[in-house]
């Protein structure tokens, strides 16, 4: 029996893990430039840092941030995103320059670390740098507190090219977290700004038709470049990220190899955002992250392309009070090992497992302070998570997962639930697939889905091919949006979702050549069947309610 419980009260677990991934190699301390930060003196190799910016290291009061008092034209920030000139002058920004590996360690109580090799880095192979945190408590309060710029990129921006699996070995950002030491980030985020000499205005000159972003940042710990974090020789050092927005964010790919991280964030704890490009994988290491709803909304991991979990541990809160998902991904989520724990409001397509999950969808929204308890049919303990945040979906995958039947608890209560297919998130279209194609032209993947919520895709519109049935219409409960046309010029607003319980209205067709998957396919019981793969439940609630 193997018992998980949560770590640092988001989700109690207690679980054996082995990585996927053997720890990389530190390099040794004579290859090592070491900074050591102080709000008085900062060190590189134990002489004071330089000013030149000629220098490998070096220090100014130069940070990016978005500055207060500037009008529409300046970029898309809020009163609340901006910060004074007074507020950005109060922070030290240390400049890497050069390839080479970094030991960061020490306190610097505002500031940042920028790593930027040049314009002509991106495509170089040799601009690569490498951070050890060696026990480094950085805190930035208007930008990110870790963030590269301009370092190699592995990856390959060509979306028709894009797949989930990606090779980072190579990237240009790298980040180890030192065995033994604890390491802490907290970060804010620059608000879009816009590339002056691209703002283009409205005719009446009183809006921006369009613009080009010269600076976004919304992690505390960020990357333009793909990024590789991995832990020590024996896994042990800590990084603890608190980011006023998001977490800790790539702009192309990012790899987690191993170390333990905790995330707790205002928005998504990770966030890869290059649109049907990015992918986040997790091979090994400790993941805990929980998204606080200072911001309103929130993943736990949001991946604008792919979600690959390999190995390790994830434990991912989403926000207790938007529809947000633990796990979230627009191109599929692939779980092949480790263990996962994720709760949320909103059920994202897990598109593949080389182990078998469960998906655990509540009939009442949970207040998140019950203790739930799995066991399997000789009574053993195999889950036993106490979620921090409010959710109504739960997420449970593992190698401890076997097929066979199994009982829910809830604070030594029974539950009981239906065993059934649910269309929600990025659940399946009647048939599997969504056919034709997009408005622009591109080709919907085979297997595709509308979005979480099934929202289309902006500038989306049904498939060719896929037109609503002849006196059909919405849900019960999903009353045509206002100002909504029926199919033809049928476009389905951005902002318009459907709830996971949508059904069609009996009497009402699906499409030909396709099957109507009920939610329920069979009745109330309090024996969860597992089979080998993917298992959803529903209307999960107490067995004598």
């Amino acid at each position: 029996m193997k018992l998980s419980k949560m770590i640092g009260g988001l989700l109690s677990i207690v679980l054996l893990l082995t990585a996927c991934n053997a720890a990389p190699n530190v390099p040794s301390a004579d290859n090592v430039v070491q900074i050591v930060l102080s709000d008085n003196e900062i060190t590189v190799d134990g002489k004071p840092v330089s000013a030149d910016s000629a220098a490998a290291v070096y220090t100014a009061n130069d940070i990016v941030y978005y500055e207060a008092g500037k009008d529409f034209i300046y970029g898309e920030g809020t009163e609340k995103d901006a910060h004074t000139a007074e507020e950005a002058a109060a922070h030290t920004v240390v400049h890497i320059t050069k390839p080479g590996t970094y030991s960061l360690s020490g306190k610097l109580s505002l500031g940042q670390i920028a790593v930027d090799l040049g314009d002509g880095a991106k495509k170089d192979p040799a601009a690569v740098v490498t951070l050890i945190l060696n026990g480094v408590d950085i805190t930035c309060q208007v930008a990110p507190a870790v963030i590269f710029y301009n370092v190699y990129e592995c990856g390959n921006d060509d979306t028709t090219a894009a797949t989930k699996d990606v090779d980072t070995s190579a990237a240009g950002a790298n980040v180890i977290i030192a065995d033994g030491t604890a390491n802490a980030v907290n970060g804010a985020y620059v608000a879009r700004i816009y590339e002056p000499k691209s703002v283009v205005l409205n005719g009446d000159n009183t809006k921006v038709a369009e613009a080009d972003k010269l600076h976004k940042y919304d992690g505390a710990f960020y990357s333009k470049r793909s990024m590789n974090i991995s832990g020590g020789k024996d896994g042990s050092g800590v990084l603890k990220i608190n980011a006023e927005n998001e977490g800790l964010d790539s702009e192309m790919h990012l790899t987690i190899n191993g170390g333990n991280i905790e995330i707790l964030s205002g928005n998504d704890g990770i966030n890869t955002n290059e649109d049907n490009i990015s992918v986040t994988t997790i091979n090994g290491g400790t993941l805990r992250i929980k998204v606080n709803g200072n911001t309103g909304e929130g993943d736990g991991i949001d991946s604008n392309g792919w979600l690959v979990i390999n190995g390790g541990s994830v434990v991912a809160a989403a926000c207790a009070n938007s529809a947000d998902a633990g796990i979230d991904s627009d191109r599929g989520i692939h779980i092949n090992g480790g263990t996962v724990i994720a709760t949320g409001n909103m059920l994202d397509r897990i598109e593949s497992s080389g182990q078998n999950y469960a998906v655990f969808n509540f009939a009442q929204k949970q207040t998140g302070k019950e203790t739930v308890v799995l066991k399997d049919g000789n009574g053993n303990t195999v889950l036993e998570a106490t979620p921090e945040n409010a959710y109504s979906t739960l997420i449970y995958s593992s190698s401890e997962l076997i097929e066979g039947t199994y009982t829910l608890w809830s604070d030594d209560q029974q539950l009981a639930g239906s065993a059934g297919n649910m269309m929600g998130g990025h659940g399946k279209w009647p048939g599997g697939t969504k056919p034709g194609k997009r408005q622009d032209g591109t080709k919907v993947p085979e297997g595709d889905a509308p979005a979480e919520g099934f929202p289309w895709p902006e500038g989306d519109a049904p498939a060719e091919g896929f037109p609503w049935p002849e006196g059909d219409a919405p849900a019960e409960g999903f009353p045509w949006p206002e100002g909504e046309k029926r199919p033809g010029s049928f476009t389905r607003p951005e902002s318009t979702t459907l709830p996971n319980s949508v059904t069609r209205p009996e009497g009402n067709n699906w499409p030909e050549n396709s099957n109507k998957e009920d939610q329920n396919t069979s009745a109330i019981s309090p024996e969860f069947k597992i089979n080998n793969g993917g298992n959803t439940f529903t209307g999960v609630q107490l067995l004598n309610k």
